[in-house]
């Protein structure tokens, strides 16, 4: 019996707009096992939250045209009808997103937004509803359940808000949890919290979860398999320990070299890649990142690179990947030898 929980195939996500279709995800694909975490990153504009949003269909009829398959235990949620889909979303896929202000109804407390849920799905009585809505806020570490199930969303502070917005997300016990930066918008203290409050829910409910960031350390300290997407694909693939250690595009490269480091010397400015994320009304020929890659040669820039398999369990979507290999490691024993 397999563990595969989600699998992603070639997925593409296109809008209707006035000037034409523009596709915002182009050819995903990727795999959630049962009680993984997988971490998507990657700068603001490539694709994370379309992606993700996808797997759920959470974009109005008639704006938006899908390609590929999403199979969610065997289903591919793309072919499900709305009422079908009703039933997937928030019971067996629920949804996190970065701000619960805007995502929790300010007119209901959040004890009734929890149980509405469960009543929803579970075909339970309300008053069965209204306690498992306190036990929820009491799994996610919320203080005086009783009394703040009964509080309006304005009444807590970020992190509760926070907590309480995960608590109706785990209404139902979901086999897949996807996080969409929950934790953006908090301080480190608080952040640390809802880290360890994903973790210990990861290993208490085995579900598996998408932890989509742009902040690597969150990624580090969290997930075990990590996706790295820059303007709408997927351009490496790779375990947490591989991507770290021997990250193979230029991109994840460049990324990690802006994260700061505590030893480092700090009368240097911290590391940046040129340009910006182009817009999706002009994509790149070639490879999406050349316009921005150091290495980028005249085939980067005519033609899109394939998907290479470096290892088992890691992929990378570059032509001259093997050369800037090459080239680092003749660089780091220069080094070692100087």
């Amino acid at each position: 019996m397999t563990d595969l929980l989600l699998e992603i195939n070639d997925l593409k996500t296109s809008f209707y707009t006035e000037t034409g279709l523009v596709t915002a995800v182009n050819g995903v694909s990727f795999n959630v096992k049962k009680g993984e975490i997988v971490g998507v990153v990657g700068e603001s504009g490539c694709g994370k939250s379309v992606m993700s949003q996808t797997i759920l269909r959470l974009f109005e009829e008639g704006t938006v045209e899908f390609e590929g398959e999403i199979n969610f235990k065997g289903n591919n949620l793309l072919t499900l009808s709305n009422k079908q889909m009703n039933k997937v979303r928030g019971d067996q896929i629920s949804m996190i997103f970065q701000d619960p202000l805007s995502t929790l109804n300010p007119v209901h407390s959040v004890g009734r937004q929890i149980s509405e849920s469960i009543v929803l799905h579970q075909k339970v009585s309300k008053k069965v509803a209204e306690q498992k809505a306190i036990e929820l806020l009491q799994l996610v570490g919320i203080p005086s359940p009783e009394k703040r199930a009964k509080e309006y969303p304005h009444n807590l502070s970020g992190g509760m808000r926070q907590r309480a917005m995960i608590a109706v997300a785990l209404a139902c016990r979901p086999e897949l949890l996807i996080a969409d930066e929950p934790t953006t918008a908090l301080d480190v203290t608080i952040q640390a919290q809802i880290l360890d409050l994903m973790k210990n829910l990861n290993t208490e409910l085995d579900m598996g979860i998408i932890f989509i960031t742009h902040d690597l350390g969150v990624v580090a300290e969290l997930c075990s398999r990590v996706i790295v997407m820059y303007l709408g694909e997927v351009v490496e693939e790779a375990s947490l320990e591989e991507l770290f250690s021997r990250p193979l595009h230029p991109y994840t490269q460049g990324l990690i070299k802006s994260i700061p480091q505590l030893d480092g010397d700090r009368t240097k400015p911290l590391h940046t890649i040129e340009g910006t994320v182009p817009p999706l009304t002009r994509v790149p020929i070639g490879c999406r990142f050349a316009t921005r890659c150091q290495f980028a040669d005249e085939q980067c820039r005519t033609s899109s690179p394939p998907v290479s398999e470096y290892s088992p369990t890691q992929k990378v979507k570059c032509w001259n990947f093997e050369q800037i290999l090459a080239k680092q490691e003749v660089a780091a024993d220069v080094h070692v030898c100087t």
